[in-house]
């Protein structure tokens, strides 16, 4: 995975692994913290700095138990999990295809969440975040004199058609018992106020939680930009697929369950809700039975929100963490040892 690190602490079987995303993001950094970043342009803004950092320790503690269940542990540094390279794959897949991932009895994972409660645990079994698919519509008309719009083909005319028809998608073509949503992000178009435009340029996202649904919204978006043909327009539709539905492992995510509620009780553990957000553990996750849980890290009463200047994470979590990590990892050892 171009930057990637695997380590590994025992031999034969069962095999664990445990994850840790690395990368950071491009945004300035708007915090006073002593461990803000010292590249401008470039900031932790989603914890992965805090991810790492626990699984750091956490193969401090195993290497220096003496009792360590027998078997081997990889220790999973990913890159990349924020963005695709030039093939359009993330560090989670690359990993998977480079093998990192070959022969794992269960795979394992935290995110802290600035927006929880410090050093509370969030764990539940199937979809825990969505698929992610981006798309790229082109609608084209003729275009021409602003005083004259009676002679073009307005594209500005057929994008409010288009754009009513995708909102509508959700409301009347998916099944209402079932998750999924599609956003515009981007429309651009247009170079001067007398000018109509040739053609428009539209970006969005579709999220969604089981395949069914996923193919069900890319057909029907095909079949609202259809709209403009027949308003003597035409488009082109390129859908970029992206990260699958995260899985949780019903087993796996039981077992963090019972670990994080031994060790915080039962009121350090937080009503399970999935998330709309994608996450490129999912792959990770096809490849081995595996799961990934919530950890509280909410900083102070001020609002930051990840991938944003000011996000900030408390780390009283990180200690939290760290141990359910390795602990979860020794009970996976024994389970798999049986």
């Amino acid at each position: 995975a171009k930057t990637g690190v695997v380590g590994y602490l025992g031999e034969g079987r069962p095999i664990i692994g445990i994850r840790a995303d690395m990368d950071a993001l491009p945004i300035l950094e708007a915090t006073d913290a002593d461990y803000a970043s010292q590249n401008p342009g470039a900031m932790h803004a989603c914890g992965h700095d805090a991810h790492t950092a626990m699984l750091l320790g956490v193969a401090k503690l195993l290497a220096e138990m003496p009792d360590r269940p027998a078997g081997q542990i990889r220790f999973l540094f990913q890159p990349s999990e924020e963005a695709s390279d030039e093939e359009n794959k993330s560090g989670g897949i690359r990993m998977v295809e480079e093998g990192a991932l070959d022969e794992l009895d269960a795979v394992i994972a935290l995110h802290v969440g600035s927006d929880m409660p410090a050093c509370k645990v969030m764990i539940d079994g199937g979809p825990i975040t969505a698929a992610e698919d981006s798309f790229f519509i082109t609608l084209t008309g003729t275009g021409g004199h602003g005083a004259y719009p009676h002679q073009t083909v307005d594209p500005t005319f057929i994008l409010p058609q288009v754009l009513n028809a995708i909102n509508g998608i959700r409301a009347r073509r998916m099944d209402p018992t079932k998750a999924g949503t599609i956003s515009i992000g981007t429309i651009h178009a247009g170079t001067a106020t007398n000018i109509i435009p040739a053609q428009i340029e539209i970006s969005g996202t579709i999220r969604t939680f089981d395949e069914e649904t996923r193919a069900l919204a890319k057909a029907e978006l095909e079949k609202m930009c259809e709209i403009a043909r027949t308003m003597g327009g035409d488009y082109t539709l390129r859908i970029k697929s992206g990260y699958p539905s995260t899985y949780n492992d019903p087993a796996v995510a039981n077992l963090i369950k019972e670990t994080a509620t031994e060790m915080l009780g039962e009121e350090g553990l937080l009503t399970p809700e999935a998330g709309m957000g994608a996450e490129d553990f999912s792959y990770m996750a096809q490849k081995a039975p595996g799961a990934m849980f919530m950890l509280g890290a909410k900083f102070d009463e001020m609002n930051r929100p990840h991938h944003t200047p000011v996000f900030d994470i408390s780390e009283d979590a990180l200690p939290i963490g760290t141990a359910m990590l390795a602990e979860v990892t020794c009970r996976l050892l024994k389970q798999h040892a049986k």
